[in-house]
């Protein structure tokens, strides 16, 4: 038995927390889902960009003829299909069309990604078609035995004519093929593609808490880059429940004034003003670890997930509403049909309120990495507490459960550097920065083996306080040699830090100063 050496409280413990709620999941397969409110209201608006708008009834036809065309085009239940777009009504007609198609779609914002990491997404995902718009076609690096389709936008959309009905005959497609092919940055420099079944999507979008409440007619933001995983969460989970897309241009802010609903990563949430957004109630943060200050800023407003999970647990499979009066920020419990184990080394369960490395298992747990049998074995392992040939995996993200059953993040197990000898977790420094009145985010790095660098904003943090107030709170070593405030923090096309932005910027103002 795994938990033989825990005492029988913590065993009791271990299961209770560990194990989120076993909950019916309506619907497998999201396209099905969308299908459903096309046919229950046809004009109601789906997606709206820039002042152009589609209805579910047209989104519907439109992603019915591009599945008849993959199909025609040679695309069959199990492939992989690239979409290679920008933020755009083209992109929700594409990623639905492939779905119908039964088909999984590997998404890539055609003007951010590099070419060679292109050609690398479509040599690993072994796409045979690639789905792109006429402007940035010449962008995608075609090998010679694939087909590239156009979706040209003719806006407004004009209503198709319904398909032959043996035309529209449901794919044979089941909950455990691929939904999505996500490309993660990969330890190596080349990112590493993750399949994503259709049971792992839906469990998280189609049961509460994340469904995060989305009803017919709300409007759901769209602020993030379609190759994130959290963009699904904007996307299919807006589509699945009747919502309206509210896809932004440049002005992050303007599509989020008029949104009901949100989902961000903290960098980009911290960029919106919450007293600009008076008809936002419900906000979910996940990506990277959300400063106290932020969240607490937008729960006064809104109910606010702060979440946690890996592309390789599909999206989040934690979440907390955070209540601002709580003594602590956590990222929650599973989420159903979820399980979380805080492991140690040997991959045995710790007591109650000891740090460990949290492990996923459950209906979250992906496919694995395509053509990386090594990370595949290094990552993914036999869950020996649900068994039954279950797997689950390992996050690298470091937790321990609080005695009331929450989970408390605590870094990731690669942002534990060692300073001077001593072993220094970064996130506890940047935690005791954002504490300083005044300062909204921190971030701290390693620049060499014996100082670290903090970046804090806005650019009116006083630095000197800065310091001292983790000279304060921790030992000396973990006290960065430098404090710089910044009007803003570089950003990923992901919307997370730019850490390495951090590190060139540290140097360059380091050298001056010298």
């Amino acid at each position: 038995m795994p938990l033989r050496h825990l005492s029988p409280r913590d065993q009791h413990l271990f299961l209770r927390y560990g194990v989120g709620p076993a909950v019916p999941v309506p619907d497998p397969l999201l396209h099905r889902a969308v299908e459903r409110q096309a046919a229950a209201t046809p004009h109601a608006v789906a997606a709206e960009h820039l002042g152009a708008r589609i209805t579910y009834g047209e989104l519907d036809r439109h992603a019915d003829a591009l599945a008849a065309r993959l199909i025609r085009e040679g695309v069959r239940p199990g492939d992989h299909v690239g979409l290679f777009v920008r933020r755009s009504l083209p992109m929700v007609v594409g990623l639905l069309g492939i779905l119908k198609a039964g088909a999984a779609y590997v998404p890539q914002d055609v003007a951010l990604a590099p070419t060679p990491q292109l050609a690398h997404v479509i040599r690993t995902a072994r796409t045979r078609v690639v789905i792109t718009v006429a402007e940035h076609a010449h962008r995608v690096p075609l090998p010679p035995d694939h087909h590239l389709i156009a979706l040209d936008e003719p806006l407004p959309y004009v209503p198709a004519p319904r398909l032959p009905r043996q035309s529209r005959r449901p794919v044979p497609v089941g909950p455990d093929d691929g939904c999505y092919v996500l490309f993660t940055s990969g330890t190596t420099g080349r990112p590493n593609g993750v399949k994503v079944t259709h049971r792992n999507v839906a469990n998280i979008l189609l049961t509460a808490p994340g469904d995060l409440g989305i009803r017919p007619g709300d409007r759901v933001a769209q602020l993030l880059n379609i190759a994130f995983d959290m963009a699904a969460w904007e996307i299919l989970g807006c589509l699945a429940h009747g919502g309206t897309l509210v896809i932004r241009g440049k002005d992050i802010a303007a599509a989020a004034r008029t949104a009901d609903v949100l989902v961000a990563t903290p960098t980009v949430l911290s960029g919106i003003d919450p007293a600009a957004c008076p008809h936002v109630r419900t906000v979910a943060v996940a990506g990277e670890p959300c400063p106290r200050p932020l969240a607490d800023r937008w729960a006064h407003r809104a109910a606010f997930h702060n979440c946690c999970g890996p592309t390789e647990t599909t999206i989040v499979n934690t979440m907390s509403r955070h209540d601002p009066a709580a003594p602590l920020l956590t990222i929650g419990r599973p989420t159903p049909n979820n399980t979380v184990y805080v492991l140690d080394a040997d991959r045995r369960p710790l007591p109650i309120g000891e740090v460990g490395e949290m492990w996923a298992g459950g209906d979250c747990v992906s496919a694995g990495y395509l053509g990386n049998d090594a990370l595949n074995a290094e990552r993914y392992a036999p869950d020996p507490f649900l068994g039954g040939g279950r797997k689950m995996f390992r996050t690298r993200d470091l937790g321990r459960w609080t005695p009331d059953g929450q989970l408390e993040h605590l870094g990731r197990t690669d942002d534990q550097v060692k300073v001077r000898g001593f072993r220094v977790e970064l996130d506890s420094v940047s935690s005791v920065l954002e504490s300083v009145d005044g300062c909204v985010r921190a971030v701290t790095l390693k620049r060499d083996a014996r100082t670290l660098v903090a970046f804090v904003t806005p650019a009116d943090v006083d630095p000197d306080r800065a310091r001292r107030a983790v000279a304060d709170a921790l030992p000396y070593y973990c006290v960065p040699e430098a404090v710089m405030p910044l009007t803003h923090l570089p950003e990923t096309d992901r919307g997370k830090i730019d850490k390495p932005a951090l590190l060139r910027l540290a140097e360059e103002r380091m050298a001056v100063s010298r």
